[in-house]
């Protein structure tokens, strides 16, 4: 829920962005998102790590100290990784204005500026990730979602009052920046304190933590390094090689095809540490089971989503926007980089049950193969057909993974479950919701606009929503279940 309001929030303001600030400065802010893509690197797999060890430590006795210790330890090295952040962008700026971006209507110093305050903005919200990671282990998502929607919010509508009513530029709109960043990065590092349990010292640095978990956060510096090259390498490229303007058009659809995503986020972040906590205990009855009703849950709530935005993908961007031209520059785009997006977020709880076994090498290898394709891929198709290319690119790479890397995973982690997962887990929602989209297509009125397309849209959704949940055997469960123990209250009043 929080992540999905938030996702919203980050995406609703963009047509009031672009308006205030133009294209070319919206483009801008696709470089603030790169740069912080790009410094991902630099996590060097220890919010995960944190994240693994509050959850393994919690069902534990007597680790108090230890974890309080743990949290510690990590904290002192993010904080230096974010002023090293600082400092790097403050002084590539020039480098980035005049080398990198390709702006027409912006000047370099105006660039540098932006990229400049983008410096700091980033180092003030880098350790968030940590502090998350930590709540998210002890299973605090209600407060962490909490804090998430707060943040979006101040972050989001603060931002459309600075470029309407303060000063519509890109510099007033990073500045606001600073503020909300710095108020979320010292929620989450105040409450993740407060929610660590008591220990009879203080917290201290300790280099035998780092050593005893240095492997798993090895392995999730590699995967972290692949991944951050596997979602930003074709927006690197493409800031290179198209101009401003249509790198801004990509930018948009990316954003939009990363919706579904915010349907991902709350199944692997609960998840996560409750494979965690199974896998410690040895419990594999109940971690299968939880393992497919998570998959089927996943696949019931992401799918209609993304084949709504693919096969709609221009009537929803003109809605939205209200701009023909940004409808047909982005919307082949949208559509591509939206079912690349699907199959990537199902693939999400699989890489959740890795984690959860401490097993990084498979993710890390497979993404090192698709990283050994992927910059060729786009430098060849960008060629041909520009931002479409690097979107087709995204698809082929997430179509190989789902036929790979699920068989690979299985054949040491619930063997023989992959045939489950393919039919069951993915299979009944992906033919529910695509039947489901075909009868709509069929029966719902075509060649309309404005108000009467917002409805058909919303009814289409609705329908296919509501068909993949009653299909899919985990989520039709929980409905019956709920709608009984609500009859139950109903009849007790």
């Amino acid at each position: 829920m929080s992540s999905g309001l938030t996702a919203v929030l980050a995406v609703a303001f963009v047509p009031v962005y672009i308006h205030f600030l133009g294209i070319e400065s919206y483009g801008l802010i696709g470089v603030s998102a790169i740069l912080q893509g790009m410094f991902a690197i630099l996590d060097m797999g220890l919010s995960a790590t944190l994240n693994r060890e509050m959850a393994r430590l919690s069902v534990q006795e007597n680790k108090a100290q230890e974890m309080r210790n743990m949290v510690r330890t990590l904290e002192v090295i993010y904080w230096g990784v974010a002023a090293m952040i600082g400092v790097a962008v403050f002084a590539l700026a020039p480098v980035i204005a005049h080398r990198w971006v390709r702006a027409s209507e912006l000047s370099p110093e105006t660039v540098a500026q932006a990229i400049r305050i983008m410096g700091l903005v980033l180092a003030v919200q880098w350790p968030a990730g940590l502090y998350a990671g930590g709540l998210l282990g002890l299973q605090r998502q209600v407060l962490l979602s909490a804090i998430s929607v707060a943040v979006a919010l101040m972050r989001s509508l603060g931002a459309v009052l600075i470029v309407w009513k303060v000063s519509p530029t890109v510099r007033a709109f990073f500045s606001w920046q600073i503020v909300s960043a710095a108020i979320q990065t010292l929620l989450v590092l105040l409450f993740l304190w407060r929610n660590l349990p008591v220990a009879p010292a203080r917290a201290s640095f300790q280099r035998d933590l780092l050593r005893r978990t240095w492997r798993f956060a090895a392995g999730m510096s590699g995967i972290s390094v692949t991944v951050l090259i596997l979602t930003q390498m074709d927006k690197v490229i493409l800031s290179r090689l198209l101009p401003l303007e249509l790198f801004g058009y990509y930018m948009l659809a990316a954003g939009v095809a990363s919706a579904p995503m915010i349907l991902v986020a709350p199944v692997f972040t609960a998840m996560y540490p409750r494979f965690t906590e199974l896998v410690t205990v040895g419990d594999q009855v109940r971690l299968k089971e939880l393992y497919h009703r998570s998959c089927q849950t996943l696949g019931a709530m992401l799918l209609p989503v993304a084949i709504v935005l693919a096969l709609f993908s221009r009537e929803i961007l003109f809605l939205w926007t209200r701009n023909a031209v940004i409808a047909d520059q982005a919307h082949l785009i949208l559509s591509l980089l939206v079912t690349g997006s699907a199959l990537n977020g199902l693939m999400n709880v699989p890489y959740a049950m890795q984690l959860a076994h401490g097993w990084t090498k498979l993710a890390f290898c497979v993404n090192v193969v698709a990283v050994a394709l992927l910059a060729p891929l786009i430098i060849i198709l960008t060629a041909y057909y520009g931002g479409v290319g690097a979107a087709i690119v995204w698809v082929i790479l997430n179509s190989i993974g789902v036929l790979i890397t699920i068989q690979l995973m299985h054949r040491r982690l619930l063997k023989g479950e992959q045939w489950r997962w393919y039919f069951e887990d993915v299979g009944i929602p992906l033919v529910a919701s695509g039947g489901a989209a075909l009868m709509c297509f069929a029966l719902l009125p075509s060649g309309i606009s404005g108000l009467q397309l917002l409805i058909k849209l919303a009814v289409i959704t609705v329908i296919i929503m509501a068909v993949t949940l009653l299909a899919t055997p985990a989520t039709r469960l929980a409905l019956v279940g709920y709608f009984r123990s609500w009859r139950v209250r109903v009849e007790n009043v």
